[in-house]
């Protein structure tokens, strides 16, 4: 999906479209929350996937500049609470996977969860 997303601002789309996945609408509704997409809907066409409409800055640059795939299946990697709290969150956003749910790096802090990261947006 992330992929997709960059792809997808990298044609300058104004959206993408993706199948729907419960994990996915949980890493879509962050991502809105946040404020790096204008938001997702289910496609008038096909139930089956999102409508992912991309956010730009003055309609030329993308909000989503870089996305880094930190933890794959290849090569996990786990934070702890302790760890978690060295991580700067004004510098960076991380999404990790607890046993919570998917949550932003300042969700972890404020509820003292280690997890996961899925990826670093810039």
């Amino acid at each position: 999906m992330f992929t997709n997303i960059k792809n997808g601002q990298l044609a300058k789309r104004s959206c993408v479209y993706q199948k729907k996945k419960k994990l996915c609408e949980s890493f879509l509704q962050i991502l809105w929350d946040e404020g790096f997409i204008l938001g997702y809907k289910t496609s008038r066409r096909d139930q089956n996937n999102f409508k992912i409409f991309l956010k730009y800055f003055d309609n030329e640059t993308p909000v989503i500049t870089n996305i880094k795939f930190v933890s794959k299946p290849g090569r996990r990697i786990y934070y702890s609470v302790k760890q978690i709290w060295k991580i700067d969150s004004s510098k960076v956003f991380v999404i990790f996977s607890t046993n919570k749910g998917i949550k932003t790096l300042t969700d972890c802090k404020k509820y003292k969860l280690g997890g996961e990261p899925i990826i670093i947006l810039n």
